[in-house]
């Protein structure tokens, strides 16, 4: 698969992912019987089963072996199932005690620390629109804290708890449904314990809240795996800057439901951060699509200028140019073995230099005196490999 092409997969499984995750909050509302414990550790006992059905469907196992050969993976998987279990409960918290509009403002913020994080860890380089947007953000969270008195830590631990999980996954490099299957397993046996203990207690929603209850709580493991797996599988293809331009769309979906449906108070502070918020995304946007642009661009004069070439290549070979060579003596050689002297005779490597092809204008030149004896022979003829001598006989001093 090209690169663009798995770009465009990547895109559409962050459009999936994060479109779910939009409307979760209403899901979560349906459990608001039951503590906020017992939802979080029912959506992680029941979203192994999910995974291993995938796994066994798809019958992907062979990366078990190679990932338990490999220590430092085998602990960033634990870290990311750490993270992201604070980051669920830290949500479903928040949904069930009325700070939708809270737990949506640190989605907001979330793909401005994923870009943060993506310079200060990956070395990524960013353009003059992403710096401004990590600013006007980080003026956005400084505008509500003082104007509510209090740090909004809801919204930033929910930002920066999804990021660092965005960040260990790119580091762990495990498909979508390999690294739920991994994170849920080792998050399986803690929550099986959490809900043996409730149920001991008394405390279970699955037991004494009805089928309905006990349903939805078992039907959180699917609600917690489609998402997710689309994230993972997005989170390979995609560089972590694209990642924390998509993440804007759950928090859309989720501020819209605060107002519409769980109808939580908006005051002008309240209004001035989330428009301060929503500008550094905007800022987002156009800087990633003029840096598209550019790139197709880019990309289509670069085919060009590879196909001209390309002719250029095939018209010359077709034509068979001889390269030219002069040596120290003023003679040229070209590439067909052909040797041209300063007089204008042409010879090859193999023989002597053929006459000029013109007609002499004159007679020919008489030597201006006989042999020298004291050669003993006349001058050699020129052996084979040698070029001519412009002046055909030795003259006598």
């Amino acid at each position: 698969m090209s690169a663009q092409s798995d770009q465009r997969t990547g895109l559409l499984y962050g459009f999936v992912a994060y479109g779910l995750w939009g409307v979760l909050p209403l899901y979560w509302h349906l459990l608001s019987a039951a503590s906020p414990t017992e939802i979080l550790a029912s959506r992680m006992a029941w979203s192994l089963p999910v995974a291993l059905i995938m796994l066994a469907a798809l019958r992907r196992w062979s990366w078990i072996r190679p990932l338990l050969r490999q220590p430092k993976r085998l602990g960033l998987v634990v870290v990311a199932a750490a993270v992201i279990s604070v980051n669920w409960y830290l949500y479903i918290w928040a949904v069930n005690s009325g700070h939708v509009l809270e737990a949506s403002l640190g989605y907001f913020i979330n793909p401005l620390v994923s870009i943060a994080f993506g310079v200060i860890f990956l070395r990524e380089r960013l353009r003059p629109l992403q710096w401004a947007a990590v600013g006007v953000g980080t003026l956005a969270v400084l505008i509500m804290a003082v104007a509510y008195g209090r740090v909004p830590w809801i919204a930033l631990l929910l930002a920066f708890s999804f990021a660092t999980y965005g960040l260990v996954k790119k580091g762990i490099q495990l498909g979508g449904i390999e690294g739920f299957g991994t994170e849920t397993a080792i998050q399986f046996l803690p929550a099986l314990a959490c809900l043996v203990l409730l149920g001991v207690r008394g405390e279970s929603g699955f037991v004494s809240g009805g089928i309905g209850q006990s349903a939805l709580l078992a039907g959180s493991g699917l609600a917690t795996a489609l998402p997710l797996i689309a994230f993972g599988m997005a989170a390979v293809r995609l560089p972590l800057s694209m990642l924390g331009m998509l993440q804007y769309l759950a928090p859309t979906f989720q501020f819209v439901l605060g107002i519409t449906v769980f109808h939580e108070a908006m005051p002008p502070e309240r209004w001035t951060g989330f428009v301060l918020v929503w500008l550094a995304l905007a800022f987002l946007t156009w800087d990633a699509l003029r840096t598209a642009r550019s790139s197709r661009t880019a990309l289509a004069t670069a085919r060009a200028s590879a196909a001209r070439s390309s002719a250029a290549g095939a018209a010359a070979e077709g034509a068979g140019p001889a390269a030219v060579a002069a040596t120290p003596d003023g003679s040229i050689t070209t590439s067909d073995g052909s040797i041209t002297t300063p007089d204008g005779s042409i010879g090859t490597p193999d023989g002597p230099a053929a006459a000029p092809t013109a007609e002499p204008t004159g007679a020919p030149h008489e030597p201006t005196g006989a042999p020298d004896e004291s050669a003993g022979a006349p001058a050699a003829e020129p052996t084979a490999g040698t070029t001519a001598s412009p002046t055909a006989s030795p003259t006598k001093p």
